[in-house]
């Protein structure tokens, strides 16, 4: 059995370790371009171009089919959330878990024994991998819910592990340079899905972890000795046989005490479409997908990138892109920063009349502004083609994507009700994935009329980035709003 009074520590911390080595692979994609180009994956696309009487390689149209699959596996990674979340919500822990281990188990497979004359497994593979992984880190996101005042934290710390996870493939990549081949790595990685059974079946909910959380809440799976496998137990409404008794009685009446007595009394009557609707999700959508379309197209075109300014030398291509993971792997180090100063700013007493909601969506705002300010300082240096300067790049990336993924699950968390997060959180990712399709049309504009030369698409996407300010600056103007109309009705209250 698992208490949130004397487990709280060891299940978030097989929560981080899961999103740590699986939830983010995906973003390891500079990492695993290195060694399919390596294995000859879409070699037949390279053809001969002469320059100026010299035969050089082009594989333009070899680096054109990788960003594809990137795009398709980034968008779906998003897109796909949307179903997710509404599975979550609706079919509780258990059941997505189940789902995302089958998806993940398939990806990683259809990699393993695929080779350069089946590189249309790619295709299917990347996706697959990538929806497995966030509902990885959908239900590992509700852990925070155990650590009540440090929720923010924790929540931000699950996200960093997500981003940590893309230094995967760079491991894959140097076991890949001392002899041992993709193939087994990732029959390797398919192995651990036992892993993630074992966690599914006894050190998960079946259901949710509500907030905020009840006295004395339980949940998990424990053996009684007494048991055998002919008794029933009649928990939550439903009978379940053997020698397992289940706490789901604990948890339904858990999301009960969550819509009656929560701490946020106005959040429980507001509608999943009266959410979606309202200028605070659209704004908020709007910040995340400007930013998230910039950090899709630097990862998606990062190896190309490396090619042009180091002149095509595989040595110090390859130095780069170990560069670039090894700074990934700095993201479960970042994003707690994140969530620290949303704590802090909502352990300041509350205003009189403040309301719980209102007070955390106000400690957001310093959040969302340094998050914005940081996109655009990497998205500058990006855009300047010095080959040293991309070390501090990669430092900026990190760092900022860390915050933007922490801050959005920590804002949906204390700004919506908590019965809509899994929906909401869906959603928004959905529809920043539809805004992240436009990285193909940038990838190809790059490779089109610029030849190759990315520095105007790279400085116009710096421009965009800066119309994210709009989310903190309409959150700062609402909570001014609420606490004139909460001065005017004391007022009018005392008159």
């Amino acid at each position: 059995m698992i208490s949130s009074a004397d487990s709280k520590t060891g299940t978030g911390v097989h929560s981080l370790v899961e999103c740590l080595c699986f939830a983010g692979i995906l973003f390891g994609w500079a990492s695993l371009v290195f060694v399919l180009k390596s294995d000859g994956y879409f070699s037949n696309l390279c053809v001969n171009s002469t320059v100026n009487e010299t035969t050089t390689k082009d594989c333009t149209k070899q680096d054109e089919q990788l960003s594809i699959i990137f795009t398709i596996a980034s968008f779906l990674n998003n897109f796909l959330t949307l179903p997710n979340g509404f599975i979550f919500d609706h079919f509780g822990t258990m059941v997505t878990r189940l789902l995302g281990i089958s998806v993940y188990t398939t990806g990683t497979l259809l990699i393993a024994f695929s080779n350069a004359a089946l590189s249309v497994l790619l295709y299917p593979a990347l996706p697959l991998i990538a929806v497995g992984g966030i509902l990885f880190l959908i239900t590992n996101i509700q852990v925070g819910n155990l650590f009540g005042s440090h929720r923010s934290t924790v929540i931000t710390l699950c996200n960093g592990a997500f981003d940590s996870s893309s230094a995967v493939f760079l491991i894959v990549k140097l076991l890949y340079q001392d002899g041992v081949s993709l193939r087994y790595s990732l029959i390797f990685l398919s192995c651990c899905s036992a892993i993630h059974l074992i966690r599914t079946f006894l050190l998960m909910p079946r259901r949710h972890i509500p907030f905020p959380l009840p006295e004395n809440y339980t949940y998990g799976l424990r053996c009684g000795s007494a048991q055998t496998s002919s008794e029933s137990e009649k928990v939550g409404g439903k009978v379940h046989k053997g020698n397992i008794q289940n706490y789901e009685a604990t948890e339904t009446l858990a999301n009960k005490d969550k819509s009656t007595k929560t701490n946020n009394p106005d959040m429980p009557e507001r509608s999943f479409k009266s959410c979606v609707l309202s200028w605070l999700f659209l704004w908020h959508l709007l910040w995340l997908s400007l930013m998230q379309l910039r950090h899709y197209l630097f990862i998606g075109t990062l190896n190309p990138f490396l090619n042009r300014l180091t002149a095509g030398d595989p040595d110090l291509v390859s130095t780069y892109t170990n560069a670039f993971a090894f700074t990934q792997l700095c993201g479960i180090l970042c994003a707690p920063w994140n969530g620290l100063i949303m704590d802090r700013n909502k352990n300041k007493p509350r205003e009189n009349g403040q309301s719980e909601s209102e007070a955390d969506q106000k400690a957001t705002i310093l959040s969302l502004c340094v998050t914005v300010v940081q996109c655009v300082l990497f998205s500058l240096c990006a855009a300047i083609p010095v080959l040293p300067l991309q070390y501090l790049t990669f430092v900026l990336q990190v760092l900022n994507r860390s915050f933007l993924y922490g801050g959005n699950a920590a804002f949906i968390s204390v700004a919506f009700p908590p019965a809509h997060f899994g929906k909401l959180y869906g959603t928004v990712m959905a529809l920043s994935a539809v805004v992240s399709l436009l990285q193909y049309p940038c990838f190809a504009i790059i490779n089109g009329p610029l030849h190759g030369d990315p520095f105007a698409v790279n400085v116009a996407l710096t421009i965009l980035s800066c119309l994210a300010f709009i989310h903190p600056i309409y959150v700062y103007l609402r909570c001014r709003r609420q606490a004139a109309q909460r001065a005017k009705a004391e007022k009018t209250t005392c008159s």
